[in-house]
């Protein structure tokens, strides 16, 4: 395309665009209200990212299943992205369980069809706002082996604690043999070169027992109870 083409194509949209850009907000606000409006009721929860296209014979399909299943067992409601792969399989998990199954759905052109396994399914147009109902009534995250919205969400997890933007909860890695390179990597290149602290990278937990990470959330979710607890003893409402 000549850059003459390119101009007259922008100038030709660029008025409906200006146009229909503040409409979008109400749009976003309605993803944000639906999202309050039914998550709040669910907690406590745990989100579980993995990929998409892991297959049932998969060992972390399994593991998924099984990680649902256990957070159903200790009380949590499960949060998936709402797709195929190893989301399909924490919603499977927690369905098995009598648990409460959450996919947090978005419009995709590949890979997101929602599974069969929801309880709750709620619909996204907006990354962000899909986002932040993960973070908002989590207790936890479990993360399992995944592409790049895997990494996606691993990160923001480690961003948003890092800086205590939220409450400190655990981050949980399944999958040692998947993850170990990256998380060398952290280690040996960005602690090393000053990027992070080197305490940084102790937020995340790493193991392949589903048993372990589900132990690991549920004695958080405990002491942060009773910590609250004893707060609201010190200080009673008046």
């Amino acid at each position: 395309m000549s850059q003459k083409k390119f101009f007259d194509r922008v100038e030709m949209t660029s008025a409906d665009v200006y146009n229909q850009e503040p409409w979008r907000v109400f749009r976003i606000m309605s993803e944000f209200i639906e999202g309050f409006e039914t998550l709040r009721r669910v907690a406590p929860a745990v989100s579980v990212f993995g990929s998409a296209r892991s297959q049932p014979d998969d060992k972390f399909y399994q593991m998924g299943v099984d990680v649902g299943r256990l957070l159903a067992e200790a009380g949590f409601a499960v949060i998936t992205g709402g797709g195929p792969g190893i989301m399909e399989a924490a919603n499977k998990g927690a369905r098995l369980a009598g648990g409460t199954s959450v996919g947090l759905n978005i419009s995709l052109p590949q890979e997101q069809e929602p599974n069969e396994y929801q309880d709750i399914s709620l619909e996204f147009r907006y990354f962000f706002s899909r986002k932040m109902m993960f973070v908002k009534y989590a207790q936890g995250f479990v993360i399992l082996p995944g592409g790049f919205g895997t990494m996606d969400e691993l990160f923001e997890s480690m961003t948003l604690l890092q800086t205590k933007r939220i409450m400190a909860f655990p981050v949980v890695l399944m999958g040692s043999e998947y993850w170990s390179g990256l998380i060398d990597w952290v280690k040996t290149t960005m602690a090393q070169e000053g990027m992070i602290e080197p305490g940084d990278v102790d937020i995340l937990t790493i193991t392949d027992d589903p048993n372990e990470a589900v132990d690991l959330i549920v004695q958080q979710y405990e002491t942060e109870i009773s910590r609250q607890n004893q707060q609201n003893d010190h200080n009673p409402a008046t």
